[in-house]
């Protein structure tokens, strides 16, 4: 019975009794019902880590490295033709080395793709089903499947640093942990052995039978007590990493059921952490469009964090972007550019970046006037002020939605603890109906008010290297959109790989089921044995009957344990990542039943 005690010495006193009364046949099938029941289970644990070892299973195990080009560019031009090459474990992979990816291959490691186009399959890291096209330049991650043509690409990280490595890691951590209700479960296994002794003692004394005694503890066997809560937890777990959360362990989703507050650091988790252009505040001399243009042409050449927010917004608003004869970016203030356009018979030289450094070329600059949350980027064009860019950081569309689930599922407090200043991040959680900000939160900050919030257990919400101590520091640590590639991750107790605030409902709507499911399965399997205990104490039960209705009863537990591992066909992806508040008050209806 695996090293369960009380359990034990009911199971081999039931077989003992069995074969002493004259009822071999009976110990026969208690013993293949105990057997049965660890086969049962092995099976029900596979079932419910299908989808957790998916990941293990399809995790690169070698590359294809380019030992010379056939020809001097092709490296660069992306030709894979005629080369040298040799197969090596993924693991002697070196940064900076040339790879080959053959179609339909795993991309071994994180790399920049070197050839000119390629489509890659990505949904075993994303969840999007749809092909994704790169260009010459990009980052592709590793586990990525190659589509119908075979590139080269620049490896970018060794493969432990790679994030699919990464997530390997993640998911080798999440199997072996056991919940506290499994354990709970371990410690009615004393009380249930006292209890089928006393019955049978009784039945035994009254009925002055012995065989009495062996009828009711052929019936009162634990499969049920060992096998329904790990098997339910188990499936949670699983059904969990379907929704791309990759939960740490067991005891974790004990936690989320008993969940009553939830704290959000706001940069990446309540907000987007990629802010959009709010307005455009042109010079006198200058158009909107013209200070776009040039500003997203200049900031092609930048790699600051707002430089693609720029380069989007003159997308969306169908800018052409102009290419430059020359540009520079200097490091912490800015880039600037020369371009030459065919309306301009001089070349003429940009400036992007803050107005410190603008204002050296530009000295008329006018500082923007800024509303809490916002940020200005400010244009020169040869030496004169051309305007500023205001951006915003843009608030999660589905934030909204998620802490009113959250509500509905019982979560009775929640607060806001960011290292931004006050005036930006209240706004902010006025609008969301978070009840509480604290600004301005060093990383020990964070820690500290976090360890004094009641009610618990509390949820902590983040995503950045400073989220990592409070991640560890909080009864549940959820890390937004990690991919088990930060610190956030690795201090967390469930990684969010599809970095969208609605898996945070859906992560509590889980772990509500889990325990629900396996509590249910317990009390089933031990309010189905009690009964067919005091039936056999009256003589109504013989012994091999007895068995072979015990082992359905463990049947009936380990298929309702199965139940939390949840339909296959549930399924979430990036493209619609948000869970309806009809389902979740479905689950939270159940949970009260």
């Amino acid at each position: 019975i695996r090293g369960h005690a009380g359990l034990d010495i009911l199971a081999v006193t039931a077989i003992t009794a069995a074969v002493l009364v004259g009822e071999p046949w009976a110990a026969l099938v208690v013993v293949l019902m105990l057997t049965g029941g660890a086969a049962l289970e092995d099976y029900a644990e596979n079932r419910s880590k299908r989808e957790l070892t998916a990941l293990l299973r399809k995790a690169p195990q070698q590359a294809t490295r380019i030992l010379a080009p056939s020809a001097p560019g092709a490296e660069m031009q992306g030709h894979t033709a005629e080369v040298t090459t040799e197969d090596i474990r993924v693991e002697e992979v070196e940064v900076g080395d040339l790879l080959l990816v053959r179609p339909g291959e795993l991309v071994p490691v994180d790399s920049i793709l070197v050839s000119e186009h390629a489509v890659f399959d990505e949904s075993s890291l994303t969840g999007e089903s749809l092909p994704v096209e790169r260009d010459a330049g990009e980052k592709v991650s590793s586990g990525a499947v190659n589509g119908q043509a075979a590139v080269t690409m620049r490896a970018a990280a060794p493969a432990a640093e790679s994030e699919y490595q990464q997530i390997v890691r993640l998911v080798e951590q999440a199997a072996g942990s056991k919940a506290k209700v499994v354990r709970l479960a371990d410690r009615y296994a004393v009380p249930f052995t006292v209890l089928a002794l006393v019955i049978a003692g009784i039945a035994w004394a009254v009925s002055g039978e012995a065989v009495r005694f062996a009828e009711v503890l052929v019936v009162a066997t634990p499969c049920p007590l060992l096998i329904a809560a790990p098997v339910a937890f188990l499936g949670g777990m699983s059904r969990a990493a379907r929704f791309g959360l990759i939960v740490k362990g067991g005891g974790t989703l004990e936690q989320l059921s008993r969940a009553r507050s939830a704290a959000f650091d706001k940069t990446g988790t309540i907000t987007t952490g990629k802010p959009v252009l709010e307005r455009l505040l042109p010079a006198d001399r200058a158009s909107e469009d013209e200070l776009l243009r040039f500003a997203a042409s200049a900031e092609v050449y930048s790699s600051h964090v707002l430089a693609d927010s720029v380069v989007q917004a003159a997308k969306q608003h169908g800018l052409s972007l102009v290419e430059a004869e020359h540009a520079e970016e200097i490091a912490t203030n800015g880039v600037a550019a020369v371009f030459r356009t065919p309306d301009a018979p001089e070349a003429v030289t940009v400036r992007v970046g803050k107005p410190s450094w603008v204002r050296h070329s530009a000295p008329d600059l006018v500082l923007a006037d800024l509303a809490p949350g916002e940020l200005a980027i400010y244009v020169s064009v040869d030496g004169r002020f051309a305007g500023a860019i205001v951006m915003r950081d843009q608030v999660r569309e589905e934030a909204a939605q998620a802490l009113r689930q959250l509500s509905a599922l019982g979560i009775e407090r929640t607060l806001m603890v960011t290292g931004d200043v006050a005036a930006t991040a209240e706004p902010i959680a006025r609008r969301l109906g978070i009840s509480e900000v604290h600004a301005e939160c060093r990383p020990g900050d964070k820690v500290r008010i976090v360890s004094s919030v009641q009610p618990r257990p509390l949820i902590m919400v983040g995503d950045g290297l400073n989220d990592a101590p409070v991640l560890a520091a909080a009864d549940i640590g959820f890390a937004m959109g990690a991919r088990g590639a930060t610190a956030a991750s690795e201090s967390a107790d469930i990684v969010n790989r599809y970095d969208t605030l609605s898996a945070l409902p859906r992560a509590v709507s889980i772990g509500k089921d889990t325990v629900r499911i396996a509590l249910q399965s317990i009390w089933l399997g031990i309010i189905i044995s009690v009964g067919l205990m005091l039936i056999a104490a009256f003589g109504f039960l013989p012994a091999l009957l007895g068995a072979w209705l015990q082992e359905v009863v463990d049947l009936v537990a380990i298929l309702g344990a199965l139940r939390a591992v949840g339909p296959r066909s549930e399924r979430i992806t990036r493209s619609s990542p948000v869970a309806s508040t009809e389902q979740l008050h479905f689950s939270t209806t159940q949970d009260r039943k």
